[in-house]
């Protein structure tokens, strides 16, 4: 049953999961395949929050990721038996159905006495208005553009929330917390702070938490899932997710559980240390300033990397707020061509289609045509490449549903 985290020498955190959709193995894999502590689990980018939002406006039950609770019911005897936690995000903007439906599941398993916390507060979009009204402008961090421009367009907003309030819930005896829109971090740092009795206002521990949630945010990407030697990395089939051993001094190893695919190096933890940072000496989360520029790592050999040195700043007096508007319509279409010269018929294709798109008087906001896997991302043209086949797609972006209709029609096939 629940077993204090407090007091331990270490934490061994491990990642179960770096996106919607992502292995559903693999955390049922990092609980059962070694000792954990902590399993922590990333459901949320982005676009995930406006895409929960329209399935909880469609069904008011639903809004969080249902396939976590399929996980929380099989591995629920597991944290009965074994005592570890489990730390989500993965209750979007429905975290208490997100609960309730894990209570049942546990419940049907047998596994009783299982405690549930629930973290809210970070959804705004009914509180937008009264925002607004006292002088909270909610400029876009990049443009500047004020969020009362799109206000009538706006289908989700949710702060990030830092790390604070999962330690509440850790300190009330949760066995599993489940999160809306926190930081990826503060998933991990939470944990550490609970165990290890950290001071909020000791930044460099803060920023040494913050970095090893920011290590273990994507799950297998710092087990060389997303690796550029990609062809080092062993057993990709059987990848091992990363799992963090921290130290109450602040300093952590980076591994994963033997006997499974994947790799833990320098080149590993690094890359994944430059994933969405921006500037590297401030990265900004609601618990603290880090500077990656401190970081120090250490190879320490099969599948070990040691991170410390790592410094931190005062955390600022504000909450980043991701919100979704509506903005348009989007058609995406492909078509399908053969060798010979597949690609020059793909690219004259592309060209048909937009004067026909023209002549119908369509006017869109976009309109792209890529060929896929001839430098559809370099958008460099690449006369080497092979033409046995090509593929060339087209989307267009417009403000009309009805023009979709027609867009389909020019590009539809028998």
């Amino acid at each position: 049953m629940s077993r204090s985290l407090k007091g331990r020498p270490s934490l061994r955190i491990a990642s179960g999961q770096g996106f919607w959709g992502d292995l559903q193995r693999a955390p049922i894999d990092q609980a059962r395949n070694g000792p954990i502590d902590v399993l922590v689990m990333d459901y949320l980018a982005e676009v995930t929050m406006s895409i929960m939002q329209k399935q909880k406006l469609r069904d008011p039950s639903k809004g969080y990721a249902r396939d976590f609770v399929e996980v929380c019911t099989e591995l629920a005897p597991d944290v009965v038996e074994k005592g570890f936690k489990i730390i989500s995000n993965a209750g979007g903007v429905n975290p208490v159905a997100c609960a309730e439906a894990i209570v049942e599941g546990a419940r049907q398993r047998g596994a009783t006495g299982l405690k549930v916390a629930v973290v809210t507060g970070d959804d705004l979009l009914d509180r937008l208005d009264d925002l607004l009204a006292d002088g909270v402008e909610l400029k876009h961090m990049e443009t500047g553009q004020k969020l009362a421009e799109v206000r009538d367009q706006i289908v989700s907003a949710n702060a990030y929330l830092g790390a604070g309030p999962i330690v509440e819930a850790l300190e009330l005896g949760a066995d599993i917390v489940v999160t809306g829109r926190t930081t990826d971090t503060g998933l991990t740092l939470a944990p550490m702070i609970h165990a290890f009795g950290w001071d909020v206002a000791d930044w460099d521990k803060m920023a040494a938490g913050t970095v090893a949630g920011h290590i273990l945010e994507c799950g297998a990407q710092s087990s060389g899932g997303n690796f550029t030697d990609w062809q080092t990395v062993p057993d990709m089939a059987g990848i091992g997710f990363p799992i963090v051993e921290a130290r109450p001094d602040g300093t952590f190893t980076v591994t994963k559980h033997e006997g499974t695919g994947g790799l833990v190096n320098r080149g590993t933890v690094s890359e994944q240390l430059l994933y969405e940072i921006g500037d590297p000496t401030d990265y900004i989360t609601p618990d603290v300033v880090a500077d990656f520029t401190s970081i120090h790592l250490e190879d320490e050999g099969d599948d070990r990397v040691r991170v410390h040195g790592i410094r931190g700043t005062e955390d600022t007096p504000f909450l980043k707020v991701s919100a979704a508007y509506a903005d348009g319509w989007k058609a995406t279409s492909t078509l399908v061509y053969a060798w010979p010269d597949a690609s020059k018929k793909a690219r004259a294709a592309a060209e048909i289609l937009r004067q026909r798109l023209d002549a119908l008087g369509l006017q869109f906001d976009e309109y792209r045509a890529e060929i896929l896997g001839l430098s559809a991302l370099s958008e460099i043209e690449d006369q080497d490449a092979p033409a046995d086949l090509d593929f060339g797609t087209a989307l267009g972006k417009v403000a009309r549903r009805a023009h979709l209709a027609l867009f389909r029609n020019e590009t539809s096939q028998a």
